[in-house]
C-alpha cells in the first residue's frame, strides 16, 4: 500500500475551509445578513444596490414632500386669512355705498379699510422658513411694496411669474406655489389695488356709484383669491396622497431588499452546527495522523 503524500495537505486545506465557513456563518448570525459584500453573492448584491438607490430616491421625496406639505398648509392658512380680511372689507364697502354714513362714519370706515389693506399687504409678504411664499421663484425677495405718496396708494410686485413644482417617484409634477401677482395683483389690479382705490374713494366722499364699483371689484378679487387658493389646496391633497403611497412603496422596497441579503437564522444555525461537527472530525483525523509514522503503512 502506498501512502498519499498529499493527504495531510488536503486535510489541512479542508480544515482551513471549514474554519472560514464557520466564521462566515457566525458573522451571518451576528449581523443578520447573508450578503455582506459583493463576493458573497454578486447577483443579490447588485440587486440590493439597485433597490438601495430606489429607496434613497423615494425617501428623499418623502422628506421633501413633508416639508412642502407644511409650506402649503401655511400658504393655505395665509390665504384663508386674506379671504377673511377681504370679506370684512366688502362689508364696509357695502355700508359706505348705502349713503347713510356721515363724514365721521366714513372716515372711521376709511381707517378700518386702511388697517385691512395693511394686513392684506403683510399677509402677501408672508414667509416660511426664511422664504417669501408669494414671490414666485424669488423666495429671498420681499414681493410687495406699498407707496402711499400717491392717491390712491400704489402697490408694486418684485417677485416673478415662475411657479415651482416637485416630481414624485412616479414622475408626476405637483405645483407648489403661485406667483404673488396672480393672487394679489400689481399696479392697478388685484385686491390690494382695489382696497387702495376704495380707501381713497371713502376718504374723499366719492359718489355711491364709485363705491359700488369698488365693492364689485373687491368681490371679484375675493373670487380670484379663492380660486387660486383652491389650486394650491389641490396640490396639497395630491402631495399628501403621493407621499403616503411613497411610504408604502419604500416599505415594500426595504422588505424586498431584506429578502435578498438577510440571513435565515434557523438555517444558518443548523449549517453552523453541522460545519462545527465536520471541523471537529477533520481536526481529530489530523491529530491522529500526527501521532502515526506514515512509513508504518508503506510496504
Amino acid at each position: 500500500m502506498r501512502a498519499d503524500p498529499n493527504y495531510v495537505t488536503s486535510l489541512s486545506q479542508a480544515l482551513s475551509s471549514s474554519t472560514k465557513a464557520s466564521n462566515d456563518l457566525a458573522s451571518q448570525l451576528s449581523s443578520g445578513l447573508r450578503v455582506g459584500s459583493l463576493s458573497d453573492d454578486p447577483g443579490a448584491a447588485a440587486q440590493s444596490l439597485q433597490l438601495g438607490s430606489q429607496i434613497a430616491r423615494v425617501d428623499t421625496y418623502i422628506q421633501t414632500a413633508a416639508n412642502q406639505s407644511s409650506m402649503l398648509q401655511v400658504t393655505d392658512s395665509t390665504l384663508g386669512e386674506v379671504v377673511s380680511q377681504l370679506t370684512s372689507a366688502i362689508s364696509l364697502a357695502v355700508q359706505a355705498t348705502n349713503g347713510t354714513l356721515n363724514s365721521s362714519n366714513l372716515q372711521a370706515s376709511a381707517q378700518q379699510l386702511t388697517g385691512i389693506r395693511d394686513q392684506v399687504l403683510a399677509l402677501a409678504n408672508s414667509s416660511y422658513q426664511g422664504r417669501f411664499l408669494f414671490a414666485g421663484s424669488q423666495g429671498s425677495i420681499k414681493p410687495f411694496a406699498l407707496d402711499t405718496a400717491t392717491t390712491p396708494a400704489t402697490v408694486t410686485y418684485s417677485g416673478d411669474a415662475t411657479s415651482q413644482s416637485i416630481e414624485t417617484p412616479g414622475r408626476q409634477q405637483i405645483q407648489l406655489n403661485l406667483p404673488g401677482s396672480s393672487i394679489f395683483g400689481s399696479g392697478s389690479s388685484g385686491p390690494i389695488a382695489v382696497l387702495n382705490q376704495l380707501i381713497a374713494d371713502v376718504t374723499s366722499g366719492a359718489p355711491a356709484s364709485n363705491l359700488s364699483a369698488d365693492s364689485a371689484a373687491l368681490t371679484a378679487s375675493l373670487g380670484q383669491v379663492s380660486t387660486q387658493r383652491s389650486l394650491l389646496n389641490a396640490s396639497l391633497t395630491t402631495l399628501q396622497s403621493t407621499s403616503s403611497y411613497a411610504q408604502t412603496q419604500e416599505a415594500q422596497l426595504k422588505a424586498q431588499q431584506s429578502s435578498l441579503v438577510a440571513a435565515d437564522p434557523a438555517a444558518v444555525a443548523t449549517e453552523l452546527k453541522s460545519n462545527q461537527v465536520q471541523y471537529q472530525a477533520l481536526l481529530s483525523v489530523i491529530t491522529a495522523l500526527q501521532k502515526i509514522n506514515l512509513f508504518d503503512y508503506m510496504h
